[in-house]
């Protein structure tokens, strides 16, 4: 019991994270693009997975009760692969990008990556 509750609290809090995320990126940063530096439509796209991933992260939350851990390391497999796509932005667009923004983004993948770990971890343990 204690398992499928901290299987579900972490999916609640990806989930939660991903939403946050989703609009910061579309509501904040793309609409101030030149405070931050990247371009509007790769923060919309970036946006869009993490819906994507508060979607599946909060349907887990509501709809897995025995054997979370096969989701919840699909969901810190996912989360690190977008980490890696959000540095890889960061590298390719770094001369547009201001302290701002490099801040933000490295900012965001050290939190997601603790998240990861923290996933990683109970899934393990499963």
């Amino acid at each position: 019991m204690n398992r499928q509750l901290s299987y579900r609290r972490l999916f609640l809090i990806d989930g939660i994270g991903a939403i946050l995320t989703a609009l910061l990126l579309s509501q904040v940063l793309a609409r101030y693009e030149s405070l931050f530096g990247m371009p509007a439509h790769l923060l919309y796209i970036l946006a869009g997975i993490a819906a994507c991933f508060a979607l599946y992260s909060l349907t887990c939350f509501w709809r897995v009760r025995d054997g979370g851990a096969p989701f919840l390391k699909a969901i810190a497999i996912a989360n690190t692969l977008y980490c890696a796509a959000t540095l890889g932005l960061v590298v390719y667009r770094f001369d547009t990008l201001t302290w701002l923004g490099v801040s933000y983004f490295v900012g965001e993948v050290l939190v997601v990556m603790a998240l990861v770990s923290v996933e990683l971890r109970a899934a393990r343990k499963a």
